[in-house]
């Protein structure tokens, strides 16, 4: 086994692929990535404090944020790209470890986006749209833009992390799916989307109410898990299976209020598609003819390497960029323009032979690249024209022309210190077979990993197996949760029993918390609405905390006053209130969530009427929450 694993990612490292899809995996990841620490940031006092706003037990948390959030931006623009992934990475780590996220909050993605970051670190994430591509260019300014060809990298950067962390995902949650009926029933799809928890604000009820399309999707997403790590490369399903997970994990996203968990894997969707689509997207995308000449001085190292810049950016390759000292002379156009004045500014010639310099050449430049025309009109705009043209004015006139020396040509550039070119390109060239055969033992670690979670939790767990029956079973028991813990902190590996019968069976009642204000009117606190659903901005995790902890089929009072207890100190304190003069209702209504289609189920359960079962009122630190004793009685 091990020989034939090692065979394939030797085959697999020897193929080249365009860099594209990983340069815009990583873009996308450090948006995902972005828009969670947001979220942190919005939501922090509920997160992190004892008691929001009133016990604040992590004042940094919200610089070591905005350090984070930084670090995210530079993996989207791709600068300092390895350091930023690692740093990345330990940030996941540390507030998935060491914070309330895991316990009480947990995203649902959480340990998916650390599975995902570990690969980023081994993966060539800045070889296309990145600043770090461009920093590389401008190392050498005097060598043409044109020297500089389309990167290729293996394709073993992208079928390894699409099998580890999609593949074992899949086949993993799969295994679950099988022990409840609903997902049996072909309504894994359906049950969760009927439930007021768990819905968005977008109706889907017309396609909830056709049994045969929700018992269709369900059993494909069955097929579809169990076959992905097996059939996801071969050429004839590729598409096949791009499609249907592009379609799976967008529903997801628009229907569900778990958005970033969607979010996450779809960003896996660049890495599936076709390397020949790069090509002919690009084909497509990229100008046929050149729609504008810009003139530079080619012995200026500023020039140089404002060329290097302004063709990076032109990915549309609108612009043609040539030097003055050779190619002006064959244009009628410029011939009344000497040599000297020609090498002073950034001259421009359209297809109209209209001729442009100074700040218009740039305005010209910004309106031909497409998606940068914004940019250009906003520049070309009085008073913002002016204030350019002066600081134009005075860069150009002040620089001196340096000649290009033995010094400029010898240049060297910027070296390539990523992991992925250090561990993978340079060791694999000296050694191939024996790098192959060390990455194949590495991928067989990971695969027993992977089994180790499965088959304790999708087997041992499920069927109720007594480990403790026998030392030696007892002894390996402990053995498996001590790996779990390890491989679930450092590679995201964890068992996937995502909405299985032991969390609907019983889910028959809903809690709300609305409040009465001075004039003793009652309002819904922006938290659950009268339907029963969640409002924005109270998705992800704040959904979990509330829909997978606080509320569960067994609720437990602990968890749940301390969850009231948050909720209300939190939002109380974001709408303005007093809460030493506010009294909070805890609301309930029953709703219904059956292993059988019912029609119309989602209306059903967004209807039903309200009953009070406790209140909360705070003084000062204090809260006093009074409830039933047992609410599962109710």
């Amino acid at each position: 086994m091990n020989q034939f694993i090692s065979v394939k990612l030797f085959e697999l490292f020897s193929q080249r692929a365009p860099a594209t899809g990983i340069g815009l995996f990583r873009l996308f990841y450090g948006l995902v990535a972005l828009q969670e620490i947001i979220f942190l940031l919005y939501f922090n006092h509920l997160i992190f404090d004892p008691i929001p706003y009133l016990d604040v037990e992590f004042p940094m948390i919200p610089f070591f944020l905005c350090i984070w959030a930084l670090i995210a931006c530079c993996i989207v623009v791709g600068y300092r790209y390895q350091f930023a992934v690692i740093c990345n990475y330990i940030f996941w780590i540390v507030f998935v470890n060491f914070t309330p996220m895991q316990r009480d909050f947990d995203g649902g993605f959480d340990l998916f986006m650390i599975g995902t970051g570990f690969f980023l670190l081994f993966m060539p994430g800045d070889k296309a749209f990145s600043i770090d591509s461009l920093r590389q260019k401008l190392s050498t300014p005097f060598a043409h833009y044109s020297a500089y060809s389309a990167p290729a990298v293996s394709r073993l950067a992208y079928y390894l992390p699409v099998l580890v962390c999609l593949g074992f995902l899949y086949f993993d949650s799969v295994i679950h799916k099988m022990y409840a009926e609903h997902w049996r029933n072909g309504l894994g799809a359906w049950l969760p989307s009927t439930q007021p928890y768990y819905v968005s604000a977008i109706d889907m009820s017309p396609l909830l109410n056709n049994e045969l399309l929700q018992k269709f999707l369900g059993y494909t997403i069955i097929v579809f898990q169990f076959t992905f790590p097996f059939l996801f490369a071969n050429r004839r399903l590729r598409v096949l299976f791009l499609l249907i997970e592009f379609s799976l994990h967008l529903g997801i996203t628009l229907s569900f209020n778990i958005y970033p968990f969607g979010l996450g894997m779809l960003i896996f969707y660049f890495l599936l598609v076709p390397f020949s689509w790069w090509r002919r997207i690009g084909n497509k995308l990229i100008a046929k003819e050149k729609s504008l000449i810009v003139f530079y001085d080619q012995q200026c190292p500023l020039c140089n390497r404002t060329v290097l810049i302004l063709n990076h950016f032109d990915i549309f390759r609108c612009i043609d960029f040539k030097n003055a000292q050779q190619y002006a002379a064959q244009y009628p156009a410029l011939a009344n323009i000497d040599q000297q004045t020609l090498l002073t500014d950034l001259y421009a010639l359209d297809k109209q032979g209209r001729v442009y310099s100074g700040v218009d050449t740039y305005i010209q430049i910004l309106l031909k690249m497409r998606y940068l025309a914004p940019v250009g009109l906003v520049l070309g705009l009085p008073g913002i024209r002016q204030f350019a043209t002066a600081k134009y004015r005075a860069i150009a006139d002040s620089r001196l022309r340096l000649p290009c020396t033995e010094t400029c040509l010898v240049s060297a550039a910027l070296p390539d210190n990523t992991w992925y070119h250090r561990y993978l390109e340079q060791i694999a060239a000296q050694k191939p077979k024996a790098f192959s055969r060390k990455l194949a033992k590495i991928f067989v670690v990971l695969l027993l990993l992977q089994l180790n979670s499965t088959i304790h939790y999708g087997f041992i767990y499920r069927l109720h197996i007594d480990t403790k029956q026998s030392a030696i079973t007892d002894a390996l028991a402990k053995a498996s949760n001590a790996v779990l813990m390890i491989s679930q902190t450092f590679w995201g590996i964890s068992p996937h029993p995502l909405y299985m019968h032991d969390h609907f069976e019983g889910y028959d009642r809903i809690l709300a918390i609305t409040y009465t204000d001075k004039e003793g009117i009652e309002h819904w606190l922006p938290f659950v609405n009268k339907q029963g659903r969640l409002v924005a901005p109270n998705w992800g995790r704040v959904h979990s905390m509330w829909a997978n902890i606080a509320v569960t089929p067994n609720i437990n009072n602990h968890r749940l006053q301390k969850m009231i207890m948050k909720v209300t100190a939190f939002w109380g304190q974001e709408i303005g209130l007093n809460l030493d003069q506010t009294e909070f209702h805890i609301k309930m209504k029953r709703i219904s969530a059956p292993s059988t289609w019912e029609y119309d189920l989602l209306h059903k359960n967004f209807g039903g009427e309200w009953t009070t079962i406790g209140n909360a009122k705070w003084s000062g630190k204090d809260v006093t929450i009074d409830l039933p004793t047992n609410i599962n009685e109710l």
